[in-house]
């Protein structure tokens, strides 16, 4: 009775956040120089509404691991007899596991945001849009049928429009909104056929019932294989747009423009795993549509290739971890499509907690960067220009290496549990997407470790000639060479052209700095140096490494036999962890031998690149430069133009279709201009000066009326006369 009853109260999850959204929203817009004076108070409530979500979900999580029922609370919202369309909230496990870690990030962010937003004028602002997306995620979540899904699915993207554009002063941040919005439109409007036809074919929107009429109908043969893959991959479109999946991925990157606690929270943690937790809601439809499952399997696999190509040789902290949150929801993707959902709900978990940490780590590195070259994102999220950080940011470089090593699969952090399971359930599928995932782990160690290496080891590189050149992918402009060597300039003076955007779609924002340190840099900025961010930003760093360096021992099959039959990870491991077959610990990490290897030699790879004190890499490095120096080049440069260009895939886009629809507007608005308005145009120019001649050609005289008439029937029956010639000869 008592969870029953508790149950019932599931609404005031997504409600709390939805109320703060509210509450804090009327009041800047009914009495903004007000709140201008209360916005403190209106964060405390919206961080203390939030607080009422993670707690109320962990205590129907642990009554759902002893229970083990799944219930649903609907009041029906159209009475028709035709029709029947209810809302309302679900509570299974899914939903739970799905919700904790969005409730528990989401609160993260948000105590995160009170220290990193304090100086924003738009402060009020973004704590109603992070309530409201909150709000919107966990109605998502918590639906039970697709229409309620569909709705909150809208919410969702609209909330990620605002955060993107929070900034909507800055052109960037505008565009960048603009075209993550449009891009979500393409799939969410595929997402919207695939939900009627769905209703079209089983009747019905709820879930689990449509799922179940639907795979009937394709076993039974009653449905068209055609019609029925089109469908499932029309659901499918959802979730690629709204996860970055390939070919809808172009978003991603652009979305850095919004604030860093957005990043963490919406395009790491939440919004792009909302596709993933889809595709896992609806995974008894598509899982008898073997087609289906291939395609995405493929998405999957291509997107996390391509996401990790990408982030080889990223100069901006965001983006390098934008690309690589695309390549893990590619991993989750690829593994939905081979049936082992439950690793990708496992590695959806592990990534949220692990991202969230990176990304958060990038935060208050931004902002301990921007106090000191001032308000720049060229500057301030170039990795080029830091270095040396973690003597001056401890906790911030402690807590990100953590969520680094996961992110690499290093044992025992989270995301080794999880990246090995999907590793080794694509070897068993495929070997070509096994060899896939296992060089995209090589690549994920590469750029993370990389990326970590140029922001928190070394020494600080501001102002300095070779901070530039230590990029061995770099461009050569400006008197830089592409390892580093200057050529022409003086020591004294950096002279480097950073693209930090070369997306061919904002070309107008494309700016090339030519920075003297002597000229460009005062005495007292250049001698600020980084400092550690307070108390209010490092707490959720440390809570979120712990996470990371804990949530993936649920997976572990030791562990679980110890804990007993009736505990909470042997309820949770059959529902959404994979099933790990290893008897011991030893057993279990020396079956991970082979994903491990892979991930090594990508760090190790990166490190004598990048390692400032690492000797051996660089007498290794240069050794095999001196094999082929023209070719070693030419391959970096490739690699960098590859990475930096966003692998032309913009471009192409921006030529064929972009380039091709405005060709196509222009014509129709030629066609319309100048055949559909010149033709009632002239007609009403002919009858205007028709009319005119008329009105003076006729003077009231009954002799001119006369002679038209005569000359008028003289030239038909001269007329008439020829043509009756003509037709008797």
């Amino acid at each position: 009775m008592f969870v029953e009853l508790s149950y019932e109260y599931a609404w005031i999850i997504p409600s709390c956040p939805l109320i703060s959204s509210g509450v804090t929203g009327l009041v800047s817009f009914f009495f903004p120089k007000a709140t201008k004076g209360l916005r403190r108070l209106c964060a405390t409530f919206s961080i203390l509404s939030l607080t009422v979500s993670p707690i109320t979900t962990l205590v129907f999580f642990w009554e759902q691991s002893i229970s083990h029922s799944t219930q649903q609370y609907l009041w029906s919202r159209i009475l028709r007899d035709d029709i029947s369309l209810k809302i309302g909230f679900s509570i299974d496990p899914l939903t739970l596991i799905m919700s904790v870690p969005v409730t528990t990030v989401g609160i993260l962010v948000m105590i995160y945001s009170d220290s990193y937003m304090s100086h924003d004028q738009g402060y009020v602002r973004f704590f109603t849009y992070l309530s409201l997306f909150a709000a919107s995620m966990l109605g998502l979540v918590f639906s039970p049928n697709s229409v309620q899904i569909y709705v909150f699915w809208e919410l969702v993207g609209m909330c990620s429009y605002l955060l993107i554009g929070f900034w909507f002063a800055r052109p960037s941040a505008a565009n960048a909104c603009q075209k993550a919005f449009v891009t979500n439109r393409i799939g969410d409007f595929g997402m919207l056929l695939g939900i009627l036809g769905t209703y079209w074919l089983t009747g019905s929107f709820e879930i689990r019932e449509l799922c179940d009429r639907f795979s009937g109908l394709v076993t039974s043969g009653s449905v068209n294989p055609v019609l029925a893959n089109t469908i499932a991959l029309s659901l499918s479109s959802g979730p690629v747009a709204k996860s970055a999946q390939f070919p809808l991925h172009v978003w991603l990157p652009d979305a850095m423009e919004g604030p860093t606690p957005i990043s963490a929270i919406v395009h790491a943690a939440t919004m792009v795993a909302a596709g993933i937790f889809f595709v896992a809601r609806i995974f008894d439809l598509i899982e008898s549509l073997p087609f289906s499952m291939s395609v995405i399997s493929w998405v999957g696999a291509i997107t996390a290739l391509l996401g990790s190509t990408l982030a080889l040789t990223q100069r901006d902290l965001k983006k390098g971890l934008a690309y690589s949150t695309m390549s893990q929801l590619g991993y989750m993707v690829l593994a939905s499509g081979i049936g082992a959902y439950r690793s990708a709900s496992f590695h959806l978990i592990t990534h949220a907690y692990s991202k969230a940490s990176s990304f958060l780590g990038s935060g208050s590195v931004i902002h301990a960067m921007e106090k000191v070259v001032g308000y720049s994102p060229n500057k301030s999220q170039n990795m080029l220009l830091m270095g040396g950080l973690r003597k001056y940011m401890p906790i911030t470089g402690t807590t990100f290496l953590l969520g680094t090593l996961s992110m690499c699969g290093v044992p025992p952090l989270a995301c080794f549990w999880s990246k090995d399971e999907i590793i080794a359930e694509s070897w068993l599928n495929s070997p070509y997407l096994g060899w896939i995932t296992s060089v995209t782990a090589s690549f994920t160690a590469f750029y993370m470790f990389r990326i970590y290496l140029l922001t928190f080891e070394g020494n600080l590189r501001m102002g300095d000639v070779q901070s530039i050149g230590m990029d061995p992918f770099q461009l050569l402009e400006s008197g830089i060479s592409l390892w580093g060597e200057t050529r022409g300039e003086s020591a004294g003076v950096m002279v480097a052209e950073i693209r930090e955007d070369t997306d061919p779609l904002k070309e107008n924002l494309i700016q090339k700095e030519t920075d003297k340190a002597d000229s460009n840099v005062s005495p007292k900025r250049n001698s600020l140096k980084p400092k550690e961010s307070d108390f209010v930003m490092l707490l959720p760093l440390v809570v979120s490494a712990i996470f990371t360096s804990t949530a993936g021992f649920i997976g572990v099959n030791v562990f679980q036999k110890e804990a007993g039959p009736d505990s909470l990870s042997e309820w949770l491991i059959p529902l959404v962890v994979p099933k790990n077959e290893a008897e011991t610990l030893i057993e279990l990490l020396t079956n991970s031998i082979g994903s491990v290897s892979f991930s090594l030699v990508g760090i190790f790879i990166s490190y004598a690149i990048y390692g400032s004190s690492s000797f051996f890499g660089k007498i290794l490095f240069n050794k095999i430069r001196d094999l082929n120096r023209n070719l070693f080049d030419s391959v970096g440069l490739s690699i960098q133009s590859w990475s930096l260009n966003r692998g032309y895939i913009d471009y192409y886009y921006k030529t064929y279709f972009i380039d091709t629809t405005l060709l196509l507007s222009k014509s129709v608005l030629f066609f319309d201009q100048w055949i559909v308005d010149g033709i009632v145009n002239g007609t009403g120019v002919l009858s205007l000066f028709g009319g005119g001649g008329a009105r003076y050609g006729g003077g009231g005289r009954i002799s001119y009326y006369s002679f038209g008439l005569i000359t008028g029937l003289v030239s038909l029956v001269i007329l008439a006369t020829r043509l009756s010639a003509g037709g008797a000869t």
